[in-house]
């Protein structure tokens, strides 16, 4: 169950977030504050992991809410009425930002996303040797083999490391990631993928085939691809 508070001076803002919330089965609104001072105080006491947070509100501020929360908060959604404040809200590594009014289809997929961010727990990637690479878990630092990684994919601010168990949102771009990998076991194959070449079963139709997951190619990779997999 994730649990999520509401914070938003607008008590109509409030009662409709907890509406959509109601209707996702796994999350719970633990409760509501209409201030951002109120909010600080309630997250003293309450482990949160999601924040719906508004922007503008008498006092302090949903963005200056978020700085004074540290890098221990709780994922946030922002949502507001303004669109001029998502590139900085953005650079706060917040999990999305909702521009009211908020419908369904678009709460789920702020929420869809947050979940992921959550299952994943993760807030950095170091790479230590040719061999693994460290992801810090929380508290806690993981090590994940190379060899255990199938595929990357960018999905907007984040970048997916799957495996065949599950995968890692990490908060940094495609070509960062690239950079740190080695190319002698990884090819880019599109501008959002990158593959494990070992790890590919079956090239049909314009995609790559990886652990029954299809990869798609583009046109530009494409001769590298074949190339590098030696394909007579």
């Amino acid at each position: 169950m994730i649990t999520c508070l509401i914070i938003d001076d607008n008590a109509i803002a409030r009662t409709t977030l907890k509406h959509l919330a109601s209707q996702v089965k796994d999350l719970s609104v633990t409760a509501e504050c209409a201030d951002a001072m109120e909010a600080c105080n309630l997250l003293r006491e309450k482990k949160i992991d999601l924040l719906l947070l508004d922007i503008e509100m008498p006092g302090m501020n949903g963005l200056e809410l978020t700085r004074n929360l540290g890098n221990k908060r709780p994922l946030i959604i922002f949502t507001t009425s303004k669109k001029e404040y998502a590139a900085e809200a953005f650079e706060l590594n917040v999990a999305d930002y909702i521009v009211k009014p908020v419908t369904p289809s678009r709460f789920l997929q702020a929420v869809d996303r947050a979940r992921e961010m959550l299952q994943s727990s993760t807030e950095e990637v170091k790479m230590d040797t040719d061999e693994f690479i460290f992801i810090r878990d929380s508290n806690i630092i993981r090590r994940l083999k190379l060899d255990e990684i199938l595929f990357v994919e960018a999905m907007g601010d984040y970048v997916k490391l799957y495996t065949t168990q599950k995968f890692y949102a990490i908060h940094t771009t495609l070509k960062a990631v690239e950079e740190r990998l080695p190319a002698t076991s990884f090819i880019r194959v599109h501008r959002s993928y990158i593959v494990a070449v070992s790890k590919i079963d079956t090239i049909q139709e314009g995609a790559l085939i990886i652990h029954n997951k299809p990869v798609p190619v583009a046109d530009a990779y494409r001769s590298a691809l074949n190339k590098r997999m030696n394909i007579l």
